[in-house]
């Protein structure tokens, strides 16, 4: 991917198919932590080669928050929903 561009939307698709608690589910949070999770991926492997990009930085900062406030929703709402999402993520281990 070139200057500016995001993932590709077959990648989008695919993680909403995936993590869709019914079809035409885009919203819900467990589609919006997966997005956040792999937009945090690829910026993570931006920054390995790209040490001194500081803005890029800032935004992953910025994606690693707002994935929390949503965990820490899910959490909250359904803890059983939360800890699938944690799993089938990989996350917290």
């Amino acid at each position: 991917m070139g200057r500016g561009e995001r993932e590709p939307t077959h990648h989008k698709k695919a993680i909403i198919e995936e993590y869709a608690t019914h079809p035409g589910d885009t919203g819900s949070p467990e589609v919006q932590v997966a997005m956040l999770t792999q937009r945090i991926k690829d910026l993570t492997e931006h920054l390995k080669e790209h040490k001194h990009d500081h803005h890029s930085r800032r935004g992953l900062f910025l994606l690693v928050g707002q994935r929390r406030r949503l965990l820490g929703y899910l959490q909250d709402v359904d803890i059983n929903r939360y800890r699938s999402l944690i799993e089938r993520l990989g996350l917290r281990r």
